[in-house]
């Protein structure tokens, strides 16, 4: 009898042992699946240039996500560290450079900024009683919006001696690389060896034992949120070297990638749970899914799905977790590993098993002509826009038309992904890239990078600083706000107040056509603009804007929109006042502009022809790959549509 207990706890234990391993390795093994399948699906994957620039991507979010695996062990959660990354290399670059401070107190207080939003965060949640989530919340907002107000909405240029953390060592090992495993293993050694790492397991178990053993539950809390506050500061200056420059509107939706990367790498959201090995693995796992997808030619969409996929599994894996650890503490018979306990090891098998199933299909579904002999990649600054759509249909249209295998990427208005998206392009080996900047300044390293592979780059609609390109295709921003400018002056009769709804601040769009705009309304010194706010390019943020504005400027006469889709808000907020007794005037030409010129309700619309934009730059960009000579400017005809002329255009 005594045997067979024996025999029966021997057994038990060597299936707590096995279940363990694999709980605690699921994120290593999801890993290990997706660089196979990425390398099997995949002849650029695995080589040592590109497996550097999935380092590289990983970086940014890899610190992040250090500092938010402090939070999320001691049970909280961590919204504003995208924000106070922005904010910290906003404020290192503007008193470098605005201010003249000396580069090494500006990175001083860089780094201060971060630890005070962190002070504050934690200063809210321990003493204002307020839950994390809103707390930090609030920070999300307060950062990004006082990054705004420092730089004006314009990116501002970084110090030389700090944006050396951009680059290379030795020509081929990336600085952001190593910052990251230094960042890794001081998270290590805080959580592993330290007495607040200790308390942060502990107050993430069981924040009320905690304070009753004698914990400063409250002093620890204000020192958890400080670390994050550090960790995304440097995150923000890492990033803001790799693009040269400091980006107010850097870093957004960081912070989401930064919790998913936690609970990846096999954090709890429940807290008392979490390592930094399993954080840097989770960055890792959503840098290999985006980096192989790009190599893969799948569509941008598509990869959002994907990388939605894995971050569900990752919280579903942390629910069986939770259970599974919760059911230890009672007997379990010797047949346990076919009971819950190997269906824990199971469903880790089965999810790594979905990972590569997900990414298999989708690349089958979505794979290009591989036949063919020129390889063109295509990164657009977003897809949430018509205009921008119009040109990725007019590309493919063309690239269709003349057999070439053409990859489109979405940026989705961040010039860190742009720039990731053009490394791969680069480690790929396309033989010409088309690049639609997020930022003109902030692409120019990436470009550089392909003028050193010798790969041709054309710049589409919007110019590359700092870096060669083989042509610019693109129509005159700043002429066009002239001629929207003289458009809706000439209708207003030289007289009238107006309202400015601007684009996404720091977009070299919406400073180009502002500035057309205000030189073309010097003219007509009868017109008077009595507000300006950005819209963000989008037709909600139009209407609600152009509704708020009609509250405090109930008489204006008239209305320019830096895009259409904001024109179109507006409209909708004017009623049937628009066209009648306030004229609105647009920028893009986009379909739904074009039918509200046609119906009266938009006055005008300055048409870029974004379909023939997207046309001519492959052409370009074909011609340069096969060495051929380029006109070193492209430009696309800009035209004011109205009610009598919108049928050459519909």
């Amino acid at each position: 009898m005594a045997t067979d207990t024996l025999k029966s706890n021997t057994g038990a234990s060597g299936a707590s042992a096995l279940r363990r391993i694999l709980l605690d390795n699921g994120a290593l093994s999801a890993l290990v699946v997706l660089v196979v399948a990425m390398s099997l699906l995949s002849g650029d994957f695995l080589t040592t240039q590109n497996l550097l620039n999935v380092g590289v991507q990983a970086s940014v979010t890899a610190i992040l996500a250090f500092g938010v695996t402090f939070v999320i062990v001691s049970a909280g959660i961590d919204l504003s560290v995208g924000s106070v990354a922005a904010l910290s290399a906003t404020v290192l670059a503007w008193m470098a450079t605005s201010e003249g401070v000396p580069v090494w107190i500006a990175v001083i207080l860089a780094v201060a900024t971060g630890i005070a939003c962190g002070l504050v965060n934690g200063a809210l949640v321990s003493y204002g009683k307020l839950p994390p989530f809103i707390a930090t919340l609030a920070m999300l907002s307060i950062g990004r919006g006082l990054s705004l107000v420092i730089s004006q909405g314009s990116p501002i240029p970084f110090p030389d001696s700090v944006s050396v953390l951009g680059d290379t060592l030795g020509g081929w090992l990336p600085v952001p690389v190593l910052v990251m495993v230094a960042m890794g293993l001081v998270t290590a050694v805080v959580l592993g060896r330290t007495y607040i790492g200790r308390s942060m397991y502990a107050i993430g178990g069981n924040e009320e034992a905690a304070r009753l053993s004698g914990l400063r539950v409250k002093r620890q809390k204000l020192v958890i949120y400080a670390l994050s506050g550090l960790f995304a500061a440097v995150a923000g200056i890492v990033l803001a070297s790799r693009l040269v420059s400091a980006q107010p509107q850097a870093a957004q939706g960081y912070e989401l990638d930064a919790i998913a990367a936690v609970v990846i790498g096999g954090a709890s959201l429940a807290g008392g749970v979490g390592k930094a090995s399993g954080t840097l693995i989770g960055a890792l796992i959503l840098a290999v899914l985006r980096n192989g997808l790009n190599l893969l030619s799948v569509s941008a969409f598509w990869q959002q799905v994907v990388i939605g996929v894995v971050i569900a599994l990752a919280v579903l894996l942390d629910t069986v977790r939770r259970r599974a650890g919760g059911g230890s503490a009672t007997s379990a018979p010797s047949s346990g590993a076919s009971g819950p306990r190997g269906k824990g090891a199971a469903k880790i098998a089965i999810a790594a098993v979905c990972v590569a199933a997900v990414v298999a299909a989708v690349s089958f579904f979505n794979s290009g002509n591989s036949g063919t002999t020129t390889k063109v990649g295509m990164s657009l600054s977003t897809l949430n826009n018509p205009f921008f759509v119009q040109m990725k249909a007019g590309a493919q249209a063309e690239a269709k038309d003349a057999g070439i295998d053409l990859t489109v990427t979405d940026a989705q208005n961040d010039a860190s992904q742009q720039a990731n998206q053009l490394q791969n392009f680069t480690g790929a080996g396309m033989q010409s890239i088309i690049v639609n900047p997020v930022d003109s300044d902030a692409v120019g390293p990436a470009v550089r990078a392909a003028n050193k592979a010798h790969i041709p780059v054309v710049a589409a609609d919007r110019g590359v600083n700092k870096a060669d390109t083989a042509t610019l295709v693109a129509s005159d921003n700043v002429a066009g706000g002239r001629l929207a400018a003289k458009a809706l002056a000439d209708k207003l009769g030289g007289k009238g107040d107006i309202v400015v709804l601007q684009g996404t601040a720091g977009t070299s769009a919406s400073r180009e056509r502002g500035k057309g705009f205000t030189e073309g309304l010097k003219a007509y010194p009868g017109i008077k603009v009595v507000a300006s706010q950005p819209a963000d390019f989008d037709r909600t943020k139009g209407l609600d804007v152009m509704t708020n504005l009609l509250q405090s400027h109930p008489r204006i006469t008239g209305v320019f929109a830096e895009n259409d889709e904001m024109a179109l808000g507006a409209v909708k907020a004017l009623g049937s006042k628009a066209g009648k007794s306030v004229d609105v005037v647009g920028f893009d030409g986009t379909p739904d502009g074009l039918k509200a010129v046609a119906a009266g309700t938009l006055y005008a619309s300055v048409a870029q022809q974004p379909k023939e934009l997207g046309k001519i730059a492959v052409q370009n960009a074909v011609e340069a790959a096969r060495g051929k000579h380029v006109d070193s400017t492209v430009k696309v005809p800009v035209k004011v549509v109205t009610e009598k002329n919108v049928a050459d255009f519909s």
